[in-house]
């Protein structure tokens, strides 16, 4: 399924897409108010939105809505630096013994076609094309054999990040967390429509140029080995999303620099999941996230 958080008769609600109508959840099965707590769910969950789509009632069509991220604001929004071998060789870096998790503070979160910020303090805003994750079960110290259990399903992640920002301070956080810089989308496709998340090919364009074009079994530390690493330090919940790396390709490494500007467009599809597109634009005066 490709689950949807949209908003449509001044309200938020989720649901499913099926074709070109969306197949609205909330208000209509139990548990599904929001995102999280239908994740929170689990399997009943599933089965009752399965079970709502087969009656074929309570369908809009996907074109009266507008679709938001179908995690609006992460409890946890975690990203990996360094995590495929060829972008490692463009940045010149040493490849990593262990993973190399960073923070993107929630607030950064937007939908596909909501505007990237060029902000007021720097223009050296950067793309980066990846495979997300989003955890379905509370869970600590899952096995590596266990992980995929724990993973509700894949969506597409535009890791944007300012370049000099990131630099200041050797965790990356600010220079990872502006707002509008976390682009999340389309949807939410569960994990059982994934035979394979390790061979999907990925690819960036910004306007009509391909930057990126890569495929997820260029990973070094794969979602499962990420799940049972991180859940040795914590405890993982419904919703929270795990950002996997980038191939090579981003602007900070062309000659000369591609960072973004204001109208252009970026569009990042992984095999699978869709397309997540977004414009730039400048920093409007007194935005608030």
């Amino acid at each position: 399924m490709r689950l949807v958080t949209f908003f449509h008769n001044g309200q938020t609600q989720i649901g499913a897409v099926v074709d070109d109508s969306l197949v609205i959840a909330s208000d209509n099965i139990p548990n599904a108010s929001n995102m999280l707590e239908f994740l929170s769910s689990g399997e009943a969950g599933l089965a009752a939105l399965q079970a709502l789509i087969a009656a074929g009632n309570h369908r809009v069509d996907l074109a009266e809505v507008s679709l938001l991220a179908p995690i609006v604001r992460p409890g946890k929004l975690l990203g990996v630096g360094l995590n495929y071998a060829d972008h490692i060789g463009e940045t010149g870096m040493e490849k990593p013994e262990y993973p190399t998790f960073f923070t993107k503070q929630s607030t950064c979160v937007i939908a596909s076609g909501e505007a990237i910020h060029c902000p007021k303090v720097s223009d050296k805003v950067d793309y980066e094309a990846e495979l997300a994750f989003v955890i379905g079960k509370r869970c600590r110290h899952v096995p590596l054999e266990k992980a995929h259990e724990v993973i509700a399903g894949y969506t597409i992640c535009n890791d944007v990040t300012v370049r000099d920002w990131q630099q200041r301070t050797p965790t990356w956080t600010l220079g990872k967390s502006f707002d509008t810089h976390g682009p999340l989308g389309p949807w939410l496709v569960t994990a059982d429509e994934i035979t394979d998340p390790h061979n999907l090919s990925i690819k960036t364009w910004v306007d009509d140029e391909l930057r990126q074009n890569g495929n997820t079994s260029d990973m070094i530390f794969n979602c499962f080995e990420l799940v049972a690493y991180l859940t040795q330090v914590m405890t993982l919940e419904p919703g929270d999303v795990i950002s996997t790396g980038t191939p090579a390709g981003v602007g900070v490494k062309m000659k000369p620099r591609g960072y973004l500007k204001p109208g252009q467009t970026v569009r990042i599809e992984i095999e699978g999941l869709g397309a997540l597109s977004n414009p730039v634009i400048a920093e409007p005066d007194n935005f608030l996230a």
